[in-house]
């Protein structure tokens, strides 16, 4: 009979320490998943900072390329060099066209870009306010102050 209450006793505490691994593996997990969530936002927040430079290269280079294609265009020589050189001035005619163009579209672009970067950057801020909230209080329910 001793054997099987041994052989019992065991089971149970098999048992319960399934059921504290299960627990602890869920605790990992959930701490894991956490981790891992936090190092892919600070990533996001390294990418933003590359993204709000290159957005506002674009806010300043694009304005400036329209308008030296433009001051070019415009110029009394331009056309004489249209009329001299057929096939350079054609060439120099599409070039400066798709500058003005590409410009326009990295100009765009770039604006759109700043937008979305900074209600991104609010709503970070509201989630790092949010943990930090949440954290004080698990900290001083449990008295982890």
């Amino acid at each position: 009979m001793d054997d099987r209450a041994a052989n019992h006793q065991d089971d149970e505490n098999m048992a319960n320490d399934n059921d504290n691994d299960d627990y602890d593996l869920s605790t990992t997990a959930r701490e894991n998943l956490l981790t891992l969530m936090d190092t892919f936002i600070q990533q996001i927040l390294n990418i933003r900072k590359t993204l709000l430079g290159v957005s506002v290269s674009a806010l300043i280079l694009a304005p400036i390329a329209i308008g030296l294609s433009v001051y070019l265009i415009r110029h009394p020589s331009f056309f004489a060099i249209l009329e001299i050189e057929n096939e350079f001035g054609t060439v120099l005619s599409v070039l400066l066209g798709s500058v003005i163009i590409i410009s326009s579209i990295w100009f765009y672009a770039g604006i759109k870009q700043y937008r979305k970067i900074g209600s991104w950057n609010s709503r970070y801020n509201a989630y790092i306010n949010e943990k930090k909230e949440i954290n004080r209080k698990i900290s001083a329910q449990f008295g982890l102050e």
